[in-house]
């Protein structure tokens, strides 16, 4: 039989008797074959591509379970569903240990077969239909939402929603993905518009803004410790709340969501600035003023966040909190894993902090490597690539060790990251810091109506390595390009993932706190 659409495969020793349940399907336009033996059944599997395997679980001679598992050694992905009298819990056991798709009990109605052909051949063009029918109708109310005058709570929603139209219509494979990008890039314009109206405020009127990196030990890590938790922070570089939400399902079997919003990362949102202000709770401009020797400038040759540690100690100390603290920075397998080996001497700790920088490095390596950016080709690639290095990391076991060992986690990021495709051209001297997104110096010069400016870096708590100083940050999906070599600078970064200016993406970002289940 040569392989059509919609083709079932029906293996019954009292097939005949099923020949009411054949001619209703084959009126709704399946093609049914049908055994009533295994043998044949699995000869008829070997020479034909069935999309589905209706299997009696009971039948002489080879049974069910042995013709399950027969034909699943010939054509491992097939979609079977077992078909039995028995409602025995060790039968069902071993026809799911053997991989069927479904079990129905007998006796079976023509509806419920419809239905299970529904479930597991149309699922996913059932799926996408209903996927387009729902965004379809979301689409305008969105539209609606990104023209009003938001709150920064309100923008926190609407980004969320967005987020998750994104990989909905990304599992459905859906095509109104490139609407969606449409409506995100009009959305992120507004937000842009939103920022340089509302982040000078911020600082004016400290009051009146959401929380910021600043904020994350002084309202979410203190309370924690003050109550009697143990707390395990982590802190992933570079991480996203589409990424995040990926890996959520990874860790659903270990712990339960208490508390799950978005907070806004500071500018630049780089690491230098965003990570370091979390840790010492001061603005970067405060940092240097306090402790000259822990912050890093622009134009050091130093890595810019060796002091974490100590930036740590100064909050506590300066919050007068006597917690006995550890900090961990994971680049590699074998730290992850010595990590893990060292918790039992850190379960009386108060407060243990985990910098993980896999994200960080593979965003910067799917700029660097080719083989990286063919393998993470597009948004929804890079996303796949984060859960697949994660399922298989040494940070997956740590986070199941953690549950094990009743540890609270909370875990954040100290900014996220967007994937570029505009070029705007700007100059600047050879003191010029390199970053993409964002650039700060004496005499840049730029195009005023395509950046958000700061002239005056110290009414946003940012230092300045020269008197006259400006910053300036790329908004959207723009990336700063040099007139020299612009066409070779132009195409090497296209679409590479930068963080350091403004967008949704970077700024909104996921803070999350977990309590372990009981069961692990």
């Amino acid at each position: 039989m040569s392989k059509k659409a919609d083709s079932i495969l029906w293996v019954d020793d009292e097939i005949d008797l099923l020949r009411p349940y054949i001619i209703f399907l084959e009126e709704k336009g399946y093609e049914v074959a049908t055994a009533n033996n295994g043998q044949d059944a699995i000869d008829m599997c070997a020479e034909n591509d069935f999309d589905i395997v209706f299997l009696d679980e009971n039948m002489p001679g080879l049974s069910g379970l042995e013709t399950l598992n027969k034909i699943k050694q010939k054509r491992q992905n097939i979609s079977v569903v077992m078909i039995t009298k028995s409602e025995e819990e060790n039968i069902m056991d071993m026809a799911i240990g053997n991989k069927i798709t479904d079990y129905l009990i007998k006796p079976v109605n023509p509806n419920q077969i419809l239905m299970t052909l529904k479930k597991h051949i149309h699922q996913k063009e059932i799926i996408t239909e209903q996927t387009t029918v729902n965004y379809q109708a979301e689409f305008t109310k969105i539209g609606l939402q990104i023209s009003e005058s938001l709150s920064h709570q309100e923008w926190s929603d609407l980004y969320r929603k967005l987020v998750y139209w994104e990989l909905t219509l990304d599992e459905a494979e859906n095509q109104m993905q490139d609407l969606l990008f449409m409506q995100k890039t009009e959305a992120n314009g507004v937000f842009t518009k939103y920022i340089k109206k509302n982040y000078p405020v911020w600082f004016e009127h400290p009051e009146s803004r959401p929380m910021m990196s600043p904020d994350i030990f002084k309202k979410k890590i203190f309370p924690l410790i003050d109550a009697g938790e143990k707390v395990f922070f982590v802190v992933i570089d570079n991480f996203r709340l589409d990424q995040w939400w990926l890996i959520k399902e990874l860790l659903n079997d270990y712990f339960t969501i208490e508390d799950d919003e978005l907070y806004y990362s500071i500018l630049p949102t780089a690491t230098q600035y965003a990570r370091n202000t979390i840790f010492s709770g001061l603005m970067p401009l405060q940092i240097e003023e306090m402790f000259p020797d822990l912050w890093i400038g622009e134009d050091e040759e130093e890595s810019k966040n060796l002091n974490e540690e100590q930036l740590i100690q100064t909050q506590i100390e300066r919050y007068r909190k006597k917690i006995d603290f550890s900090y961990h920075k994971i680049n590699n397998t074998q730290v992850g894993e010595k990590l893990i080996s060292q918790l039992s001497t850190l379960e009386n700790k108060q407060l243990n902090v985990c910098v993980l920088n896999f994200v960080d490095m593979l965003s910067h390596a799917r700029t660097e490597s080719k083989m990286i950016r063919e393998l993470a080709n597009s948004e929804s690639a890079y996303r796949s690539l984060t859960k697949s290095w994660f399922r298989h990391s040494s940070a997956f076991t740590l986070f199941k060790e953690l549950a094990k060992r009743q540890f609270k986690v909370v875990i954040t990021t100290d900014h996220g990251t967007i994937q570029v495709d505009k070029a705007i051209k700007i100059i600047g001297d050879k003191n010029t810091n390199v970053n993409l997104r964002y650039k700060v110096g004496k005499s840049l010069s730029y195009n005023p109506k395509e950046v958000f400016e700061m002239q005056h870096p110290e009414k946003f708590g940012l230092p300045s390595p020269n008197v006259s100083s400006t910053y300036i940050f790329a908004t959207g999906n723009d990336f700063f390009a040099y007139p020299n070599n612009y066409n070779y600078y132009v195409n090497y970064y296209k679409n590479t993932f930068q963080h350091g200016g403004i967008s949704m993406e970077e700024m909104l970002i996921p803070l999350i706190v977990m309590n372990p289940k009981d069961n692990h």
